[in-house]
């Protein structure tokens, strides 16, 4: 695991609105540099706006969020941020390489980009084949090897694995692995509990709030649970028996959004 010091991003009184539903009521935390970040939690509970909050794509309504010592969404990070959302990133009718090198352009990679991180995903004997003809772990690796492009120092991934099979899901985060241990920061949103195992840090969400911040092992220790899955139940549990004993108007907190 790389310990680069500092943090990649920094959030301090984060507020997003939705007309007239508060998503976000005033989030705090920070992500570290060169590790794996999980951000998780139940469909609903505000992982996509929050990502989108630190690329710089999405409207706030207070607070700061500063990504590799600028704010979000700044020219100068464009080519230091990569964003790889949930909706296809690239083109059904058009090659692997052509993708590629339509993006390297787009962001301004130098072209040699395109074969290295083709060779990154594992995807050299598919090279010429158009995006439509692959499976879907194929497709969740042309996208990651969009992202990848220019190398990044921060990847932002928005339930990359979503629809995976276990064994796709677990070479896809062997790549993230692989990815970080060169030095780039990687958040990576999931709702799949055994994916928390597999990160650095853990972020988790639950309607617009986050109820812990942690590792795996502190996730594990702190609840005595060994399965994540049971882990998080009991974190909404104790997170719910206090939210009884202390009002909404008390507490700082978030109705849930739709989608995300």
């Amino acid at each position: 695991m790389n310990n680069v010091p500092g943090h990649a991003v920094e959030v301090r009184g984060l507020r997003v609105r939705r007309g007239s539903t508060e998503v976000f009521r005033g989030l705090d935390f920070d992500i570290p540099r060169g590790q794996i970040t999980g951000l998780m939690g139940p469909s609903g509970s505000g992982k996509t706006t929050l990502m989108r909050a630190i690329v710089g794509v999405q409207k706030v309504a207070g607070g700061t969020v500063a990504v590799l010592g600028s704010p979000a969404g700044t020219a100068a990070q464009r080519r230091r941020v990569a964003y790889d959302t949930q909706a296809a990133s690239v083109y059904g009718d058009l090659t692997i390489e052509q993708n590629l090198r339509y993006f390297a352009r787009v962001i301004g990679a130098p072209r040699s980009d395109v074969r290295r991180v083709i060779e990154k995903v594992g995807l050299e004997g598919q090279a010429k084949q158009t995006v439509d003809s692959l499976s879907g772990g194929q497709e969740s690796r042309v996208s990651l090897a969009v992202a990848m492009l220019g190398a990044p120092e921060l990847i932002v991934l928005d339930e990359p694995t979503v629809g995976l099979d276990p064994v796709l899901r677990a070479e896809l985060w062997d790549m993230f692995r692989g990815i970080s241990e060169t030095g780039a920061t990687i958040l990576v949103s999931s709702h799949v509990m055994d994916e928390a195992l597999r990160c650095d840090r853990l972020i988790l969400l639950r309607a617009g709030r986050i109820i812990a911040d942690t590792t795996p092992q502190g996730l594990i220790a702190d609840t005595g649970e060994t399965d994540p899955d049971a882990a998080f139940l009991a974190l909404i549990e104790r997170d719910a028996t206090g939210a009884a004993e202390h009002p909404p108007s008390t507490r700082r907190e978030a109705r849930e959004e739709p989608g995300g």
